[in-house]
């Protein structure tokens, strides 16, 4: 019986040190009724314990601070304190869901944080989870229709959406799904559109059971953007489909080019701006290069993908000046004029 209890005591010490506890040998005496004998014993075990599983947990050891005199864990494959603060602050910062949502996933990574650490964390915290502005989703939960599309993608599955676009009309589409990319506060589904009509679909071969349809028409050309929480409804039609390498899809590369997840033509711009921070064009436009600068005026080049560029230069007001190409300067002193007639 002693033997079992050492056993659960040695394993609450090591679950205690996980989650950041620091490990005091008089308070853990005090705590479980035992000698401290017992506890720097329990500790010892422990630190061999760790020592003996290096190869399976990675270098994880209880180092003794001097100064507090108290034990802590000192781990590589763990999240710390700092780390978790810093993974939420972005959670609710991103405002990717519902409060709901937010409050049970914080509340998980909270359980990997000492007692000390959950309340300093909790406090921190507290006003912004209280006044959060959560973003309104048509589907019942944006983590589960991300995770459902996620399989859908790896398994390359025909799929139909019932969707709800920007002015609030539903619509039906017969789609691909190549992606999931988050930015600007939503997930998007990134697809290609199909046409059940279409002559340009092949079936190539069997996959347990199910076709594989090959589709080389010009339709999958351009993805289409999807916004995962307008995603009210999704059919999983039978066929799988395979894609050819130059119809693959790169995120990295609309993640670099595309501003907004604004459809459009990929084109290479040229602008001057003026304003006080050049860094935070180029951290905006990962493509972006500076090609000279003279008296306070950096010229800009950067290669962009849709029209959300237009949104961005434009709320950069007077600090912007675009060059080319010349039907992107007539877009905006079109959109400019439109603002000015505005306030006249």
């Amino acid at each position: 019986m002693s033997e079992t209890i050492k056993r659960d005591r040695v394993l609450d010490l090591f679950f205690r040190a996980m989650k950041g506890e620091s490990l005091s040998v008089q308070d853990l005496a005090n705590e479980y009724e035992v000698s401290t004998r017992s506890i720097s014993r329990d500790i010892t075990d422990l630190k061999a314990f760790l020592s003996e599983h290096a190869d399976v947990i990675g270098y994880t050891e209880l180092v003794f601070d001097g100064h507090t005199r108290t034990y802590h864990l000192e781990l590589e494959n763990f999240i710390s304190n700092k780390e978790l603060l810093a993974m939420v602050k972005v959670l609710i910062g991103a405002r990717p869901f519902n409060q709901k949502e937010l409050l049970t996933l914080i509340n998980k990574l909270k359980a990997h944080t000492s007692r000390q650490d959950r309340k300093k964390l909790e406090g921190l915290i507290l006003k912004e989870i209280y006044n959060y502005p959560q973003i309104n989703a048509d589907c019942d939960s944006v983590i589960d229709r991300c995770w459902q599309l996620t399989e859908y993608i790896y398994d390359k599955r025909i799929i139909s959406i019932d969707y709800i676009k920007i002015d609030r009309t539903y619509v039906k589409h017969r789609i691909l799904p190549l992606s999931i990319m988050f930015t600007e506060y939503y997930y998007y589904l990134i697809a290609y559109e199909v046409d059940d009509t279409d002559g340009d679909v092949e079936s190539v071969r069997s996959r347990d059971g199910h076709k594989v349809y090959s589709f080389i028409g010009s339709g999958l050309d351009v993805p289409h953007y999807f916004r995962v929480d307008r995603i009210i409804d999704i059919i999983s039609h039978r066929g799988h489909y395979h894609l050819s390498r130059s119809q693959e899809f790169d995120e990295s590369v609309l993640r670099q080019r595309s501003q907004f997840m604004w459809p459009g033509e990929l084109q290479v711009i040229r602008f001057e701006f003026t304003g006080p921070s050049v860094q935070a064009v180029l951290d905006r436009l990962p493509t972006a290069k500076i090609i000279n600068y003279s008296h306070g005026v950096y010229t800009i080049d950067a290669t962009v993908y849709g029209d959300g560029i237009i949104m961005y230069l434009l709320s950069q007001g007077s600090w912007v000046k675009v060059l080319s190409p010349e039907s992107l300067v007539e877009r905006m002193k079109e959109e400019i004029g439109k603002i000015k007639d505005l306030y006249d």
